[in-house]
Order: structure tokens, then C-alpha cells, then sequence
């Protein structure tokens, strides 16, 4: 790099411009790549969301929204729709992310804050990646038969099943968001007197707040789209179940699956409505979440 000098001091400074020659090159050979592999990712991405949205956006409406489920080889869509099977995610998925957000959260503060290196956080952390692991339908079958067998089916045990599926994706990406915030921070925080408990409180926490909540996003769209721990624990309703503790519930990702493997027009275009109705559920929640994230965050100065 050229030389300068400070116009002060006349002291030589380093010229802060662009590497030339084979450094240039490789540099514009990465960013191609790069780009490329973004466009190469994005483009299945773009593909089910065109999909889906062709095939499922006829179906959408209030009555589809908002009323129950008709026969299956019942043609007309505004008979009907799929009003239990979005109340019941909403239910099933809520509860889930009620038990597992909590306890991740706390475990991961555990493993960065607390655990060091002792046999409880490598067990704990160990035992985090095994569950990631774990086929879905895996959790379904030990909630049947820790739950179902015992208490029949409702849709507590769904959030059960899927809160033991999030449970591990909030530990570990709290833990990795938890290590990016600066040490400095804490030791600041301890110097001027505060506890150890204070500082996660109002000093660690609030600096994580947006990674945490991606993990607990990403915990919560894997959550909402489980089918195979639904089919062993939910039943399946046809109505609207208000009570999360008792009687067989419904949800959309069941209704996709009983519904695509049918062979009736009127029940595959449900299929598609449903699954387009749970993409922008997923997004709704996503965005009210990155709201109330924003609005409660502490900035750093």
C-alpha cells in the first residue's frame, strides 16, 4: 500500500484503499461466488413460495379462515375450511413456545454464564445436541407413551412433543448468542458493584435480546410446521377446542397432511390453502416478534 503523510504531523499513514493485483482479484472472485450461492439458495425458496401461493391463494377466505372442516370429497370450498385447525396451531404452538423459550433461554444462560466446564453443562450441552438430532416422529411416540396411553389425547401433549423438538434450538442458539456479547461488558457491570445476577439481568440479556429471539423464531417455524408428533398426540377434532388441557385438538399441519394424500380436488386445494395460511402464520408471528424485540431492546452506548 502507498504512503501518505498526516497533513498536521507530516507522519507517514497508511493508505486504506482497495487491494490490487492477485488480492483484487481474489477478493471479486469471492464476492461472485458469494452472490452466486445466495442466488443459488434463493432460488428453491422462490419456487415453493411460487407454488404454493398459486395453488393455495384461490382457496383463501374469510369462510376458509374462520369455518370447520367439510368431507373431504365435498367440492366447494366455501362450505368450510380450516377455523379449528389455525386455532389449534395457534394453541398448540403458543403453549409449546411458553414451555420451551423459558427453559432454553435459562439453559443457555447456564452454559455461558455459569457451567464452565463442570459435568453438569457438558452433560447439559451434550445431551442439547443429541435431542437436536432426534427425529420428530421420535418425540411423538415418547409423548404417546409417557402421555397419550395414560390421559388420552389433547393438545398439551402436542405441546409437549413439539416444545421437547424446541427446546433444544433455543439452548444451543442462546449459548451462541450469549458468548458474542463483549466481556468487557460484564466485568464493567461487576466493577461498579452489581451482582453476578444483576448483570445477566440488565446488562448481558438485553444486549442478546435479538439473537436470542431469532433462535427462539427458528424454534417456534420448525414447531408450527411438525406433523408426525401431532399425528400421536392431538387426535383429530373437527371442531374448535378452546381447552388446551382436555378433548382431541386439530392443527394445520395435520390438516395438510390428511389432506394432500387424499385423492378429491376439493380436499388437495384445502391442502395448499392450509399450508399458504401457515407460511404467513409463521410470518406474522415473525414480524410481531422483531416489533416487540425492537421495542424492548436496551441499546448499547
Amino acid at each position: 500500500m502507498a504512503a501518505t503523510e498526516y497533513p498536521a504531523t507530516g507522519q507517514p499513514a497508511v493508505d486504506l484503499r482497495e487491494p490490487a493485483g492477485w488480492r483484487r482479484t481474489k477478493n471479486q472472485i469471492a464476492t461472485i461466488l458469494m452472490w452466486a450461492a445466495f442466488a443459488i439458495t434463493l432460488v428453491p425458496l422462490v419456487l415453493v413460495l411460487y407454488t404454493v401461493i398459486q395453488k393455495g391463494a384461490s382457496a383463501i377466505s374469510w369462510q376458509f379462515l374462520t369455518g370447520g372442516p367439510i368431507p373431504p370429497n365435498v367440492l366447494p370450498l366455501g362450505v368450510g375450511g380450516m377455523g379449528p385447525a389455525v386455532i389449534g396451531t395457534l394453541e398448540i404452538t403458543g403453549f409449546a413456545a411458553l414451555i420451551a423459550i423459558p427453559l432454553g433461554v435459562l439453559g443457555g444462560v447456564y452454559l455461558n454464564e455459569y457451567g464452565g466446564t463442570s459435568w453438569l453443562a457438558r452433560l447439559l450441552a451434550f445431551l442439547s445436541d443429541v435431542m437436536t438430532g432426534v427425529p420428530s416422529i421420535v418425540m411423538g411416540l415418547f409423548i404417546f407413551t409417557i402421555w397419550i396411553l395414560h390421559f388420552g389425547y389433547s393438545g398439551v401433549a402436542g405441546a409437549f412433543a413439539l416444545a421437547c423438538l424446541m427446546l433444544p434450538i433455543v439452548i444451543r442458539s442462546t449459548e451462541e448468542i450469549l458468548r458474542l456479547v463483549p466481556s468487557g461488558l460484564r466485568e464493567a457491570s461487576l466493577a461498579l458493584g452489581a451482582s453476578r445476577a444483576r448483570t445477566i439481568m440488565t446488562v448481558v440479556l438485553p444486549a442478546a435480546i435479538p439473537g436470542i429471539t431469532s433462535g427462539a423464531l427458528l424454534a417456534v417455524a420448525r414447531a408450527a410446521g411438525e406433523t408426525a408428533p401431532l399425528l400421536f398426540t392431538i387426535g383429530a377434532a373437527r371442531q374448535v377446542n378452546t381447552h388446551v388441557f382436555s378433548g382431541a385438538n386439530t392443527a394445520l399441519s395435520t390438516q395438510i397432511f390428511r389432506n394432500a394424500q387424499l385423492p378429491f380436488v376439493g380436499a388437495q386445494e384445502r391442502a395448499w390453502g392450509a399450508a399458504l395460511t401457515l407460511i404467513v402464520l409463521v410470518v406474522l408471528l415473525t414480524i410481531l416478534a422483531r416489533v416487540v424485540t425492537k421495542r424492548f431492546s436496551v441499546p448499547l452506548r
